[in-house]
């Protein structure tokens, strides 16, 4: 969305309820990584076309071939490339990892395995979100609780102001984060 329309849509956004706001956010970051994905396979095509036509080989760095691996779910490419000492922490030009990817995509083995090779809990993509504030916005309740157990901030605040608390509108979901927080003594008042 462009900037301009997010600046005249501003007066609408003023008069919803707090619930309808954190439904558009979470709406809107969905729309983000969609339109992210989107570009990165065109660029991708683009780019392999371009190389093909050049009668060149194309050769990807082994963090765009993790990424990339993340995305498709493929979980053995993954797991291959982590063996051979590839980071699992590497990002793409928004700063998204592939445990943010898997937490997204809801899944957990995938998540694991990049957490057991050293995974940063914590890793912040451009927008300051976290892995808990993506599987907590996308409502994956069995992420939520592995991240939480691996130390997962709770008041990790994305770029936008909110915690993962905030974002969460699975009713399960945003009951496993209250509950550790209510355990660790945080109000939801600060």
């Amino acid at each position: 969305m462009e900037h301009s329309d997010l600046v005249a849509e501003m007066a609408q956004v003023e008069h919803l309820t707090t619930q309808e706001r954190l439904h558009l956010a979470r709406r809107r970051r969905m729309q983000q990584l969609k339109l992210w994905q989107q570009r990165e396979k065109e660029w991708l095509r683009s780019r392999a076309k371009r190389e093909k036509s050049n009668k060149r080989s194309i050769y990807f760095s082994d963090s765009v071939m993790l990424l990339e691996a993340a995305a498709r779910n493929d979980i053995d490419e993954v797991r291959r490339l982590l063996s051979r000492g590839v980071t699992p922490d590497a990002t793409n030009e928004d700063g998204l990892t592939a445990l943010h990817q898997c937490c997204i995509d809801n899944n957990e083995a995938m998540m694991r395995l990049l957490l057991d090779h050293g995974a940063n809990v914590n890793a912040e993509d451009s927008e300051k979100w976290t892995p808990l504030h993506a599987a907590a916005t996308c409502g994956n309740l069995n992420l939520v609780r592995v991240l939480i157990q691996r130390g997962a901030n709770l008041l990790a605040v994305n770029g936008d102001g909110n915690m993962p608390y905030d974002i969460c509108e699975e009713e399960r979901t945003l009951d496993a984060i209250e509950s550790e927080m209510a355990a660790r003594g945080v109000t939801q008042k600060g």
